[in-house]
């Protein structure tokens, strides 16, 4: 038989309190010692923190240069029957066939009710679908559909406001409130709620729900509504996070013509100057060498890989302005226009309805909406396609120098020239067919039509018929 000593209880607590107590001593001790020590270092655990999304999918690997985009805007609520993602997908063979390689999405978000007018741009809750459009499943397919077709994805993120039924009201600091400690509105706009860029809370939120897209719907960037009325230091730390993501390439495009943004990261910003002169060679029949200045002066404050956007249209000013055949007097203006637009300088954009020439006004609101009619012009949208195609092509337009020959009110001539590429440009501006003068270090050079793929020998003359254009 085995006898087990009796133990002293006492004792041995004693004995092993005494060695706990020697060895944290020797812990602190050794642990002191190793931060004094360039050899041995101890990390701190950092606190448990909430965790990004895993990454969703393959990032596309072929997102354009800036320079490079051709861009096109989606209205959801008008862009087919079912007024959802799903028929935006069943059409991105069509988007495709123009030569477009960015798809702009208008906000995918729920809608908020109180005080809301419809607008998709009032967000009831930043990391979710609008049930009305599908389900994050539906749009995950909408963005792979369009990366196989070497389209890359942007949404719009509205930075600046919440709607007033948003899920963050639960945390009214994070709001703007006047004297009396009441949420205001931005100006004009009372359906919606001014966010707090001062309450540090709300920014990481904010981030946070846009790393949320990149990540859980393999998105490639954003358009940001009314930038400008968002802090530059947000911005810049929001972009910076968003690049930061592994193997992604990022597009960052600002509605605002502040310059500022691109020192905070944006790609692109907003030509609306441009627009609104343009326009005024329409409609007041201004002179066109006016546009001349506007171009160079929007040219000289964009800095090198980054651009400017240009349009004929796009959601706002064909729900509140008019069409491009309204405003740029019928097809053949729209089309003249457009050149202007994707040739002088600038990026080009291409809005939903715009490239088979619809003539009523798309609203996007959700409670008034109309269903573009595909079925119209077909021949335009093959027009849209060579102009955006040949365009892709060409450094000399997209990144080229230009040289205007300004001596004529009517019509715009002018060459693009990058290394040994050069592209001359004529469009007349007129309702009515045009005999222009050419420059003579023009006069007998022989160029090829790029639109037609045929020779061109330019004379002493160039004939042109109402709202014609030449490419070559």
């Amino acid at each position: 038989m085995i006898t087990i000593p009796k133990v002293n209880h006492d004792k041995l607590t004693h004995l092993m309190l005494r060695s706990a107590v020697i060895g944290l001593l020797f812990i602190i001790s050794f642990s002191l010692n190793a931060c004094q020590s360039d050899e041995i270092i101890f990390d701190t655990i950092p606190p448990t923190a909430e965790k990004d999304p895993v990454q969703f999918g393959v990032p596309f690997d072929n997102v354009p240069l800036t320079k490079d985009i051709a861009m096109y805007e989606v209205n959801i609520f008008g862009f087919s029957g079912s007024q959802d993602l799903q028929g935006v997908t069943e059409r991105l063979d069509e988007i495709q066939a123009l030569g477009v390689n960015v798809v702009w999405l208008m906000p995918i978000h729920p809608i908020g009710v109180e005080r809301g007018i419809g607008s998709p741009y009032a967000i009831s809750d930043f990391e979710k679908v609008n049930p009305s459009f599908g389900t994050l499943e539906d749009l995950r397919e909408l963005v792979q559909g369009a990366h196989d077709r070497d389209m890359a994805v942007i949404l719009d993120w509205v930075g600046n406001h919440t709607s007033w039924d948003n899920v963050w009201m639960k945390n009214t600091d994070w709001y703007t409130k006047d004297g009396t400690g009441t949420i205001i509105s931005p100006e004009n706009w009372t359906d919606v709620a001014d966010l707090n860029y001062e309450n540090q809370e709300m920014r990481e939120a904010m981030l946070k729900a846009m790393k949320y897209w990149v990540l859980e719907a393999n998105v490639d960037g954003f358009r940001c509504d009314y930038a400008g009325g968002v802090p530059t230091d947000f911005w810049k730390t929001a972009i910076t996070e968003l690049r930061s993501i592994p193997d992604r390439d990022i597009i960052m495009f600002a509605e605002s013509t502040k310059k500022e943004l691109y020192s905070a990261g944006f790609d692109l910003t907003f030509g609306w100057d441009f627009y609104g002169a343009l326009k005024k060679v329409y409609e007041d029949g201004t002179d066109v060498r006016g546009l001349y200045p506007v171009n160079l002066a929007d040219n000289n404050s964009t800095p090198d890989q980054t651009d400017i956007l240009r349009f004929t249209t796009n959601h706002d000013d064909t729900a509140w302005d008019d069409t491009p055949i309204a405003l740029f007097d019928g097809l053949r203006g729209s089309m003249a226009a457009f050149v202007i637009t994707s040739y002088m300088g600038g990026v080009p954009l291409i809005y939903s309805g715009q490239e088979v020439g619809n003539t009523e006004k798309l609203p996007f609101f959700s409670s008034n909406q109309t269903i573009i009619d595909w079925t119209r012009n077909p021949e335009l949208a093959s027009e849209y396609a060579s102009l955006i195609k040949f365009r892709l092509s060409s450094d000399a337009i997209k990144r080229g120098s230009i040289q205007s020959y300004g001596d004529n009110p009517d019509v715009l001539i002018f060459k693009r020239s990058y290394e040994d590429q050069e592209v001359l440009v004529i469009v007349n501006t007129r309702n009515q067919q045009k005999e222009v003068p050419v420059p003579t270090e023009l006069v007998n050079s022989e160029w090829q039509n790029a639109i037609e793929n045929a020779p061109y020998q330019v004379g002493q003359t160039i004939e042109l018929p109402a709202y014609g254009y030449l490419i070559l």
